[in-house]
């Protein structure tokens, strides 16, 4: 049996530590074990019955197909894998459909025919009565709403699964938009969350097929995201630091957030009372140009990616709105991502390959921005690279499709297994549909017009004498802390070494369904001993007399249950 030998020290593991190489504890999914037997109806309902059985699931329904004689349905022929997929994510709840709505950002890891469908996941919330509004705005700012706010609305503006918005008038007379988080939302999502992150881990033990998509990572990358959606004292944060960031940028419009009125449950800022930017005819009436909004939208946003670091994750035409004046306001900040220094310019040195036609440093560069699970095919990712490159070469900068080109790229990447960060990603796929929403409004739009100049910017700065010298010494610095650090790391190692105290661990690979069989067949082993044990102490019994029939009838009775029992177990697993 192969196995992957790994030291303790200064070698990484094949998964996170602390995550995979922790065994799943079903205690866990006990202490939930009405979700889980929902989950495990649902899987059942929409033809994954495999999946419920391969990973232990099934258990969870034997009682209630016993007693209430449940019955599993078939799904429907003309339902394909990934409409059945959308389904059951509908059909397990608001955490599950964001689950969804997250994972539809990652064509890397996901296939394009599962992304269409979850792009399609709508939530369909109602909204909780005002007494809950209420309740919460005593518990969480110490007064009534009345005190709070000169008005306020009990009819939300709208509403979502972790939250709604309700119009509100400061007492000052300006109009707020409040958002309150939905009262048990947390406890919610959090055992949804532990389930989640217990079944990523059954799947990637017991499917290792489904190790392409990293359904821990991908749990992992979810659990941050709608933990950062549920802080709303996070999120004010985030737009103060937007508003800060763009002050002096009149294009763009940050609302005000209204600190002593925000906490981790309620947010209040600014209403903004624009006009949407796919209204066009509303655009017309406000002397709008849209082909010049567009390009404000684009510069805006290649600013906060390229300039700034940190970028509007979200950029739907439900999040901008257009004030009177022509300038562009983004709202709802709790989705946004940042691209540090070093992931920039890998993305930028990747964009200079590809323009100058480098297919070896492209691949190199690739390998440096993702992180792949599998070893690479160099000459086959060589080759792709070459024709993306000659595919995207030579086009006129103006019949460039940016949005296109990202997707072919992010196709490259999943067929050759590697996986792109989060927020790159999300950069990616924000890129996407802010050239969606352009071209809505320009049919001429071109989003590489806008990107150029921020590339050739950076690069500029890069090779300033300036930036140069900071650059050499922060690295000279590292190095010499590192040349400074060695001779204590050696000693520290020949002094474990000395004392006997370096460990190595063996990680045996695809023993866990060997170890379950031989469970298995132990345990119907000793159901076997002890059922002959029984038969035979009740024979024994009997011949002793008729006297101790009244004892070992109910015996013999038990020995033939289990041996029964045992019987049906094993014509049942298809394995006599």
């Amino acid at each position: 049996m192969p196995a992957a030998f790994r030291p303790q020290i200064g070698m990484p593991g094949r998964f996170p530590p602390g995550r995979l190489d922790v065994e799943p504890r079903p205690l866990r999914i006990l202490r939930n074990f009405r979700r889980s037997r929902q989950i495990a109806s649902v899987l059942l309902n929409h033809g994954f019955g495999d999946v419920a059985a391969q990973l232990g699931l099934r258990r969870y329904l034997q009682w209630g197909r016993k007693f209430l004689f449940w019955r599993e349905q078939k799904p429907l022929p003309n339902y394909t894998r990934a409409q059945r997929i959308r389904m059951t994510l509908e059909d397990l709840g608001p955490t599950f459909i964001k689950f969804g709505q997250v994972i539809s950002t990652r064509p890397d890891l996901v296939p394009a025919d599962v992304i269409g469908e979850l792009s399609l996941l709508q939530e369909n919330v109602p909204p909780f009565p005002w007494e809950q509004v209420e309740e919460t705005l005593r518990n969480q700012l110490g007064r009534p709403s009345n005190e709070l706010f000169q008005h306020i609305e009990h009819i939300p503006l709208a509403a979502g699964s972790l939250g709604q918005v309700h119009r509100a008038v400061h007492h000052n007379g300006s109009a707020l938009a409040v958002k309150i988080r939905r009262p048990q939302v947390v406890r919610q999502v959090e055992s949804d969350l532990a389930l989640m992150e217990e079944l990523a881990l059954l799947l990637v033990r017991h499917l290792p097929d489904t190790e392409v998509f990293d359904p821990v990572g991908l749990v992992q990358h979810f659990s941050r995201t709608i933990r950062r959606e549920m802080n709303y004292s996070r999120e004010g944060r985030t737009t103060n630091e937007f508003r800060r960031l763009f002050q002096r940028d009149a294009t763009l419009y940050v609302p005000r957030v209204y600190d002593e009125l925000t906490t981790d449950a309620v947010l209040t800022m600014e209403f903004i009372d624009g006009v949407h930017v796919n209204d066009l005819a509303a655009l017309q009436k406000l002397g709008v140009l849209p082909s010049q909004l567009a390009a404000n939208g684009a510069r805006i946003y290649m600013k906060q990616a390229f300039e700034l670091g940190i970028f509007h994750g979200d950029p739907h035409p439900g999040n901008i709105r257009v004030l009177p004046d022509g300038s562009i306001a983004l709202l709802d900040y709790g989705m946004v991502g940042r691209l540090e220094n070093e992931k920039r310019e890998q993305l930028i040195d990747l964009l200079l390959a590809v323009s100058h036609r480098d297919v070896p440093a492209a691949v190199r560069l690739i390998v440096q921005v993702g992180q792949p699970w599998r070893p690479i095919d160099t000459p086959l990712l060589q080759a792709d690279m070459r024709d993306f490159i000659e595919t995207w070469y030579g086009i006129p900068l103006e019949q460039v499709r940016v949005g296109q080109m990202l997707t072919d790229f992010t196709v490259i990447l999943s067929q050759h297994g590697i996986r792109c960060p989060a927020d790159l990603m999300l950069l990616i796929r924000a890129l996407v549909t802010l050239e969606g929403v352009g071209r809505d409004l320009d049919p001429r739009f071109n989003l590489a017009d806008h990107l150029a100049p921020f590339i050739e910017r950076v690069v500029r700065e890069r090779y300033n004498p300036a930036s140069i010298f900071q650059r050499l010494l922060h690295e000279s610095g590292e190095v010499l802390g590192a040349v400074c650090d060695l001779p204590g790391a050696a000693s520290r190692t020949l002094d474990k070494l000395s004392r006997n105290e370096i460990r190595f661990q063996f990680e045996h690979r695809g023993l866990e369904h060997l170890i379950t069989e031989i469970d298995r067949s132990s345990n119907r082993i000793v159901i076997g001993l002890v059922m002959s044990a029984l038969i035979l102490a009740s024979a024994l019994i009997i011949r002793g007399g008729t006297h101790a029939l009244g004892f070992s009838i109910p015996l013999f009775v038990l020995s033939s249950l289990l041996g029964a029992w045992l019987i049906y177990g094993i014509f049942r697993s298809g394995r006599l």
